[in-house]
């Protein structure tokens, strides 16, 4: 298979060196190679997936629990308030 790396570079905007044509023009030849032979299976009956095992939510159920040592965790804040951290404002008053 030829790949025409040169218009590919063209078209990507791309500037390349004679020895990164060539190298790419492997890599490139290669990947499609091996896609050809993906295209070549029998996949009449096979439903398809988004993830090629079963996947579950993995996420813990979201609820509030109080916090163990306030004190320690404003050190990291570089301004508090009322035993909270203080950020500038970004919504403007109407």
């Amino acid at each position: 298979m030829h790949i025409n790396v040169e218009h590919i570079a063209r078209l990507a905007r791309l500037g390349l060196s004679d020895k990164e044509k060539e190298l790419f023009e492997k890599q490139l030849s290669s990947i499609l190679g091996y896609a050809e032979t993906i295209n070549r299976l029998e996949t009449s009956g096979v439903e398809p997936t988004s993830h090629a095992i079963p996947m579950k939510n993995v996420l813990r159920e979201d609820k509030a629990v109080p916090c163990e040592d306030v004190e320690a965790i404003l050190k990291n804040a570089p301004e508090e308030e009322d035993h909270m951290f203080k950020v500038p404002r970004i919504i403007e008053n109407e």
